[in-house]
């Protein structure tokens, strides 16, 4: 079934109408260089190839950082081991202080993770509200019809109201995506502290045109800032998506962080990996695989 164009997009959604639906919340205490995330020697082999080779990486409250870098270089897989849905094969995941034993299931982590897969990840036989509302269906006390209210407001904030008895074959591109922030964002009002305080975004505007990669670029920055002192990790290729969404930007190559910097200096820097994949060059440290 072909997707039809999103009707927000068309009436041209700005980040002032997403604030509209998303209000500031204070943020907490101090969150100023508290680190939320550490990852420790992460090393990662499938078959032959060495995916991770000894990362270190640390994530500080308030963070949005890209992670880029050419396709097959472990950039989703550290999302999957952050997320708790892959086990590394040497090193250390601490979540706040705190270090992982296992995968998620295993021992859940003090701070909430939400996880934006790259194709949306829905479920097809399931309403779009039955997807935004299904762990809090499954793993909650609430009556059916407060989960029904705290689907329809968190649908509302990411601008599709009135969306919840759709199917997701029933929905463009971008209006999954962003069914999949929402049922990202979602959290019991009984247990505040579940909400995310992290968020992992797996190329989010892939496959999308300007227009609807800007209204998800803008949803983006418009969650971090509804939710305070949180933090996200965003792998994307997309220029616009790295300079829009970004504070620090880290680059990936055979599996070992080549180059690391604030987004405003990937313009300034003679790293030979980052000129070379701004600039769209096939000559350099990076080769095609043919």
């Amino acid at each position: 079934m072909a997707d039809f164009q999103d009707p927000s997009i068309i009436q041209g959604q700005t980040t002032a109408a997403l604030d509209s639906h998303l209000a500031p919340r204070p943020a907490s205490g101090n969150c100023d260089r508290e680190v939320l995330l550490e990852l420790k020697g992460i090393s990662k082999q499938f078959g032959d190839n060495q995916v991770l080779d000894n990362i270190d990486l640390t994530l500080y409250r308030g963070e949005a950082v890209a992670i880029i870098g050419p396709s097959g270089t472990g950039k989703s897989t550290i999302l999957r081991i952050i997320a708790g849905l892959l086990s590394p094969d040497a090193g250390e995941v601490y979540v706040q202080g705190q270090r992982r034993e296992g995968l998620i299931e295993d021992s859940p982590d003090p701070v909430g993770i939400g996880m934006v897969f790259q194709q949306a990840a829905l479920f097809d036989s399931l309403s779009v509200e039955e997807n935004v509302g299904f762990l809090l269906y499954q793993h909650s006390r609430l009556p059916a019809q407060q989960i029904r209210q705290i689907v329809d407001d968190v649908l509302d904030m990411v601008g599709l109201p009135g969306t919840g008895n759709r199917f997701p074959a029933e929905l463009s591109g971008g209006m999954r995506k962003r069914v999949s922030f929402a049922r990202a964002i979602v959290s019991n009002p009984e247990n505040p502290q579940d909400r995310p305080a992290l968020l992992l975004y797996d190329e989010p505007t892939a496959g999308l045109d300007p227009i609807a990669s800007t209204v998800i670029e803008d949803l983006i920055r418009a969650i971090q800032r509804n939710n305070g002192c949180s933090s996200y990790l965003i792998v994307t290729h997309q220029d616009s998506t790295i300079r829009r969404t970004a504070d620090r930007v880290i680059f990936l190559h055979r599996g070992r962080i080549q180059w690391q910097g604030p987004v405003t200096a990937v313009d300034e820097t003679d790293n030979p990996f980052v000129r070379q994949f701004f600039s769209g060059r096939v000559e350099g440290p990076i080769q095609m695989v043919q």
